[in-house]
C-alpha cells in the first residue's frame, strides 16, 4: 500500500491507496467526489476525465500512485466556471452523466483558447462521448461560454 497526499480541487487529501487503484475509485470512493462518471471505464468515453495540472486525463486509467504531486480537479472544483452556466443556457445536456467530463475538457480547452472555433471545439472534445447526442449544444456551448 502506497500512503501519499492527494491534491484535489485546492486541497490536500491524506490519502492511502493500493498500486493499482485508479484515480477515479479514489475520487469517487475515498474522497466522495462523485462527479466523476465512470462508464466504460476503459478510456474510451471521457466521462471520467479530470485536470491533471490543467490537462484533461481519463481517470479510470490513471492510476492513483501516479499522480504524485499533481493537482487535480474535478468538476466539483469548477462549480463556479462560466462554462457550467453556458452548458444550462444552451441546454448542452440530456441525461447528464457525460456532462461532468465534457465541462472539464471544456474547461482545458477555453483555458489555452478563450475563443474557440467550432472546428478547434470539435477536436479538443473528440474524446468525449455523448451517447445522448447532445453534440450541436454542447458546441454552442463551448463556443459561446463567455457571452
Amino acid at each position: 500500500m502506497a500512503f501519499d497526499e492527494l491534491r484535489v480541487n485546492g486541497g490536500s487529501y491524506p490519502l492511502a491507496a493500493a498500486v493499482g487503484r485508479t484515480l477515479a475509485e479514489t475520487l469517487r470512493e475515498d474522497l466522495g467526489l462523485t462527479g466523476t462518471k465512470v462508464a466504460c471505464g476503459e478510456g474510451h468515453c471521457g466521462a471520467c476525465t479530470v485536470l491533471l495540472d490543467g490537462v484533461p486525463t481519463l481517470s479510470c486509467i490513471t492510476l492513483v500512485h501516479t499522480v504524485g504531486n499533481r493537482d487535480v480537479t474535478t468538476i466539483e472544483g469548477l462549480r463556479e466556471h462560466p462554462l457550467v452556466a453556458s452548458f444550462v443556457r444552451a441546454d448542452a445536456l440530456q441525461c447528464g452523466f457525460c456532462t461532468p467530463g465534457q465541462i472539464v475538457s471544456a474547461a482545458a480547452l477555453v483555458a489555452a483558447i478563450p475563443s474557440p472555433t467550432r472546428e478547434e471545439v470539435r477536436h479538443a472534445m473528440s474524446g468525449n462521448l455523448c451517447r445522448c447526442g447532445a453534440y450541436p449544444k454542447i458546441e454552442e456551448a463551448v463556443v459561446t461560454w463567455q457571452d
